[in-house]
């Protein structure tokens, strides 16, 4: 298993997007704003989906790693880091996901 790390991801995605590099997709998503980047998030949420449906395991792979790439950058536009969301789910694995949902509703 490798040792990259979506903290890592994060890093390099804030790097490229202050990068002001034209050749950088990362730079184009946020010139873009949360508008494109959002759209972009919810193609890719899409096509994650499609991919699960089929029988492609290495298309499921590629698309996951796109749809988790765009969600980092989202996250960055909104300024939240992706330590906030780690902190929520570990918060979370203290309770079933019924009682979590549950939760949310009261």
């Amino acid at each position: 298993m490798s040792d990259f790390s979506l903290a890592d991801l994060e890093r390099i995605v804030a790097l490229r997007a202050r990068s002001g590099d034209p050749e950088s997709w990362t730079a184009k998503l946020f010139a873009g704003g949360m508008e494109r980047a959002s759209k972009k998030l919810g193609e890719e949420a899409i096509e994650t989906v499609i991919a699960a449906l089929g029988t492609d395991a290495k298309a499921l792979v590629s698309e996951s790693a796109d749809l988790l790439y765009h969600w980092l950058v989202v996250l960055a536009i909104a300024g939240v880091p992706l330590s906030d969301v780690m902190i929520e789910l570990e918060r979370r694995t203290g309770q079933t996901g019924i009682q979590e949902k549950a939760a949310r509703k009261g």
